[in-house]
């Protein structure tokens, strides 16, 4: 299978260099990673160790595959979408934090669209060479639930390059429930600057049962049946598994990079607001990272 990783960060790269152990790949990046993967292939290190040799470029204009994964941060989305339209593909995948993305990438283009999640951890060491911190899966179907028979193809090149990937029919489920975690998880250590597993400790756990428990009740709300022990398990279970992890928020905040509060918190914000749910501690730890983007420029 042809293959785009369109934002070939930190999880595109891992995800990126896995296919092409069987796959043709190619990954959009940075320049300087670009220029790394062209000269001397791409290094994964960490849990899984190998080197491979997928093409890499800085132009994602005009390119044609059978599948286009996207990876770039939710504020990118628009802009990702308006360049793979000027390209031809069979589907596209969103690997990407947050909500709303699928939305945004099929209003611009006309091959369908695919949700995706991914729990793989991924550092970007250096230029040419990302650290697989932690193994997942990738979970993928249809975005608007039900079984599809694009995402079974998707599926079983995943597999054959050694992905550990699991079908799903009701993503949009999935997709909430990943909400939640993010929700939990991902904030809350951005602003305390503790690793993924304090969120299972006070005084943070409360916080972020909260925000959890929070989510699935607007998700419920929008028509989608999570619990709030659903919510709120799957966030003990993440943080368990990532313990001693460093959240993609928590990253950015650290790097002084905009965050992905908009697609996180704020998008429970946005539609408890629509459906008059309350979900004041979303609010409050959505206030505060907006406050912090906003006092470095961001905003």
């Amino acid at each position: 299978m042809e293959i785009v990783v369109f934002g070939a960060g930190s999880l595109g790269s891992l995800v990126g260099g896995v296919l092409a152990r069987e796959h043709d790949v190619t990954l959009v990046a940075r320049s300087a990673h670009a220029e790394a993967v062209r000269d001397d292939g791409l290094t994964v290190t960490g849990v899984t160790d190998f080197c491979v040799s997928p093409s890499a470029t800085t132009d994602g204009q005009g390119l044609a595959a059978d599948l286009a994964i996207v990876a770039v941060k939710a504020a990118d989305s628009k802009a990702a979408a308006e360049t793979l339209a000027t390209g031809s593909f069979d589907a596209v995948l969103s690997l990407q934090n947050g909500m709303g993305n699928e939305e945004t990438l099929a209003s611009h283009l006309e091959s369908p669209v695919l949700a995706g999640t991914a729990t793989y951890g991924a550092v970007l060491r250096n230029p040419g060479v990302v650290e697989c911190t932690g193994l997942g899966e990738v979970v993928l179907g249809s975005r608007t639930g039900g079984r599809s028979s694009l995402a079974d193809r998707v599926g079983d090149a995943f597999d054959t390059a050694g992905l550990e990937t699991t079908v799903a029919a009701d993503m949009p489920r999935r997709l909430w429930k990943k909400l939640a975690v993010n929700a939990a998880i991902n904030p809350v250590t951005a602003l305390a600057n503790v690793d993924n597993g304090a969120v299972l400790e006070p005084p943070t756990t409360d916080l972020a049962r909260s925000a959890a428990r929070e989510t699935a009740g607007v998700a419920r709300a929008c028509g989608v049946e999570l619990s709030d022990q659903e919510a709120i398990s799957a966030m003990e279970r993440v943080a368990t598994a990532t313990a001693a992890n460093t959240s993609s928020m928590r990253q950015d905040v650290l790097a002084d990079r905009r965050t992905e509060i908009d697609a996180i918190n704020g998008y429970v914000v946005d539609r408890a607001a629509d459906h008059d749910c309350a979900a004041p501690t979303n609010r409050a730890l959505t206030a505060l990272i907006r406050s912090w983007e906003r006092g470095i420029g961001h905003r």
